[in-house]
């Protein structure tokens, strides 16, 4: 697929990766468009291609007391009014096959979460709303691996199906990202993106809340970009602390547009030495 296919797309003859961008779960209408706001001013200056990204509900939690979200039809709504109020894409995870016709009517692209990325009976389902698809790769899934996800999306009829790489487990509390696995992907003719900021998490920690090290966000990204994945997916709150839902690993959103600048300049030196 090409990303121009993503509806209310703006940018993509530009040349710079797209961005997946916003908050781990909506917490609110007014959090969420004031980060939608910031972003999209932000991606538009630097002509970066924009998807507001924000999770309806969190079904995949350490612990039972954990937030979840504000209830399905009020986040999806949100997603919504972000969308209309500035002319954006949005994108959001499902959890249950039931679930993408429900999604599909409020957002324009569906999020396979990484540990349900092998789910047939999910895949189908989000196929067949004929909405883009962004797969994500299990942290436990080679790239290679990846070609099944995918085409159990293309068999059902839909071939706008992109993939991203969040992280490899690496002993029982750690990722990694192996940057081996963006040119694998890319090969299987999907634009590939890599999820900077939940490959800097911490899993399994004692307390049941995930960690995280926002510090090396800035390092992850560059080296993305650098070896040429098509998009980069992150997470981002103006007040990471208190933020409902993966605070440990989000950037702050005073940070966004120093690091897109940043991104924005690697990826047009990678493109100065591709091949004509």
């Amino acid at each position: 697929m090409q990303i121009n296919t993503i509806p209310k797309i703006k940018n993509d003859g530009s040349g710079q990766f797209f961005l997946l961008a916003g908050p781990c779960a909506i917490e609110g209408e007014e959090m969420a468009l004031k980060i939608a706001e910031k972003a999209a001013k932000i991606t538009e200056e630097l002509k970066i291609p924009y998807v507001f990204k924000g999770s309806y509900r969190k079904a995949n939690r350490s612990r039972i007391d954990s937030f979840t979200g504000i209830g399905d039809e009020k986040a999806l709504r949100v997603l919504r009014k972000v969308s209309e109020t500035f002319d954006l894409p949005t994108v959001t995870d499902i959890h249950s096959a039931h679930e993408a016709e429900i999604a599909a009517e409020y957002v324009d692209v569906l999020q396979i979460p990484a540990f349900l990325c092998r789910q047939t009976d999910i895949l189908v389902a989000a196929a067949k709303t004929g909405k883009v698809v962004n797969i994500k790769k299990g942290q436990f899934l080679a790239p290679e691996a990846m070609i099944f996800a995918i085409n159990k999306v293309r068999d059902s009829g839909n071939n706008q199906v992109m993939v991203t790489d969040r992280g490899t487990t690496f002993g029982y509390q750690d990722l990694i990202v192996d940057y081996r696995g963006i040119p694998t992907m890319r090969n299987m003719d999907v634009p590939v993106v890599l999820d900077i900021t939940h490959s800097l998490q911490q899993p399994n920690q004692s307390s049941g809340v995930t960690g995280g090290k926002p510090e090396l966000i800035e390092t992850i990204a560059k080296a993305g970009i650098a070896v040429g994945c098509d998009g980069i997916f992150l997470e981002t709150h103006f007040d990471p602390q208190n933020a409902k839902s993966d605070g440990a690993n989000m950037l702050h959103l005073d940070y966004l547009k120093n690091l897109l600048e940043k991104l924005a300049a690697i990826r047009s030196t990678v493109i100065d030495f591709q091949p004509a």
